[in-house]
């Protein structure tokens, strides 16, 4: 069985004329948080909008869990949950009933149990019975992400995760997006935060003016600056200096 979970060749995209996505290519292997780093407007969004098939690409070759995605749709949107910038809840309704909806709406044979299961697994059981709307910004987005998860999807895409939160509701989502990675779920994370990417990422892909520049572990990408330079201390690049480094030499190019 191939350790690929999803394989893109290729990919493009433009709109009118001008070209976003251009000859993107990369793999994302079973059970890792696999990251797409990179500044607003560098295609993150169109990336996963085309893998999640609500948007169709120009040219490519893209399959998930061995399935392609041009000639199988409906099927990959079974094996596939997406969860946006911002958080998808109705307020009105309480954080089990948003569950139950969505279980319903999935199919899911019993959805009042799996509601409670993911209320338990995201630590939201003292509050199932309040209305989404009085969430924390935190609680918002763990409720979100619990949403992903009814259908048990092999692979989830998170679009930029923690857009807006405080820094304790940030640490809130990345401890439970790296529960979701020790159960084996496989992630696709786009962010513009380059902690963010640091903390979670197993492999980090750096995405600029639509082409993928390189992609490596954290490791791997430190490999490409120059040797830290040592006077009383040795300093380590952080991935900031990485990146401003690897974007500024490609403009360059």
């Amino acid at each position: 069985m191939s350790n690929v979970a999803v394989s893109v060749k290729g990919l493009k995209k433009s709109f009118r004329d001008k070209e976003v996505l251009k000859e993107v290519t990369f793999e994302v292997r079973h059970g890792e948080i696999f990251a797409l780093l990179g500044s607003n407007g560098a295609g993150k969004t169109t990336t996963v909008n085309i893998l999640s098939t609500l948007m169709k690409p120009d040219g490519d070759e893209i399959d998930i869990g061995g399935i392609d995605i041009k000639r199988q749709p409906d099927l990959v949107r079974q094996n596939i949950s997406l969860t946006g910038q911002f958080a998808a809840l109705d307020d009105i309704l309480t954080g089990r009933e948003n569950l139950m909806m969505i279980a319903k709406l999935r199919g899911v044979s019993k959805p009042a149990q799996a509601a409670d299961n993911l209320l338990s697994r995201f630590h939201l059981t003292d509050a199932a019975n309040r209305r989404a709307g009085q969430y924390s910004g935190g609680m918002k987005r763990r409720l979100d992400i619990a949403l992903s998860l009814i259908g048990s999807p092999e692979v989830i895409f998170l679009d930029e995760p923690t857009t807006g939160l405080d820094p304790e509701s940030r640490i809130e989502v990345w401890n439970t997006i790296k529960e979701l990675a020790s159960s084996g779920t496989t992630i696709i994370l786009t962010t513009q935060y380059l902690e963010e990417a640091e903390k979670l990422a197993d492999r980090i892909a750096i995405l600029h003016c639509g082409k993928i520049i390189t992609t490596g572990t954290l490791i791997e990408l430190k490999g490409m600056f120059p040797p830290p330079k040592v006077d009383y201390i040795e300093k380590q690049p952080t991935l900031e200096e990485i990146f401003l480094a690897i974007i500024g030499k490609k403009e360059e190019m």
